[in-house]
């Protein structure tokens, strides 16, 4: 069970946020919003941000009065029931507060519907099947649709490196030896950290939204979204794969410092033995001038 915070940052607004969410209706019992997850870059300034706030954590704000955009400081943004062009002006308003932008963005959508039955669900494949569009669930909606896009990058970012790594086992397996650089291990070493920092630190993944401070009768729709976008087993993932990494390139950092040491005790024996002829050089000299 949860326990609740002195202050809920959520409650506050809701009432505003009811207000400011203008679905499209397309029959009259049918309501359906798109919501599009976006990964802008390493961190979004969300203080002094324009616009009517739905919310401040995380930071939710109306649009035009069609739709909401949610912003988390991690770097994504979640933009529910705006058009192409729309978006497209929300996000060049946002890019001189992004630091450390991605060349490219890593997206995801979802399309949210209102339920026919009295109960939210999360059908596999399907649209997210909710009992009311209240502000309450669309928020709950975008922290799992931010965290899922987060971990697509980091997903990627760690087969990217698995990608470098292989060939460099691959010689080993086959040759007994690699032509190994440290400068290339300690930067898969330093990849490795940022994707395990962003994992367990900043993006705080496994951690359930403020929303549910509120309203904790919406835990079912976040476990629903949980298992179905697979978070949990996303995050226990690529903690393995992290771990793999981190002990691949101890080894391979080992086997540079072995090769290192090497060549340094040979080094030093050549030194020894240059020393010892020029030494009997110079008494074979010295005899000879007698």
């Amino acid at each position: 069970m949860l326990s609740r915070p002195t202050a809920g940052p959520v409650a506050h607004y809701l009432p505003i946020l009811a207000s400011a969410i203008q679905m499209k209706r397309s029959g009259p019992n049918d309501q359906v919003v798109t919501a599009h997850a976006i990964l802008l870059g390493d961190r979004i300034n969300t203080s002094g941000v324009e616009g009517e706030t739905l919310s401040t954590s995380p930071l939710a704000i109306r649009i035009d009065n069609e739709g909401i955009a949610v912003l988390f400081r991690y770097g994504v943004v979640v933009l529910i029931g705006l058009s192409q062009q729309q978006e497209q002006e929300l996000l060049e308003k946002l890019s001189a507060r992004v630091s450390g932008r991605l060349d490219r963005y890593e997206e995801e959508t979802a399309v949210i519907k209102l339920a026919e039955e009295d109960e939210d669900q999360v059908p596999a494949g399907g649209p997210i099947l909710v009992r009311a569009m209240s502000p309450e669930r669309l928020l709950v909606i975008s922290d799992v649709l931010a965290k899922s896009v987060v971990l697509a990058h980091d997903e990627r970012r760690v087969a990217e490196v698995f990608e470098v790594i292989e060939p460099f086992a691959r010689e080993l397996a086959t040759r007994g030896k690699a032509r190994l650089n440290r400068t290339g291990i300690l930067r898969l070493i330093g990849n490795a950290l940022l994707v395990q920092h962003r994992v367990s630190g900043r993006v705080a993944i496994t951690e359930k939204p403020d929303a549910l401070w509120d309203r904790p009768d919406l835990e079912r729709l976040y476990a629903r979204l949980e298992d179905e976008y697979e978070l949990q087993e996303r995050v226990d993932t690529l903690n393995r794969k992290l771990a793999v990494i981190s002990e691949t390139a101890t080894t391979l950092a080992d086997i540079i410092d072995t090769q290192r040491s090497l060549r340094l005790e040979l080094i030093i024996v050549a030194l020894i033995a240059l020393e010892i002829v020029i030494t009997f050089y110079q008494i074979l000299t010295s005899r000879a001038g007698h």
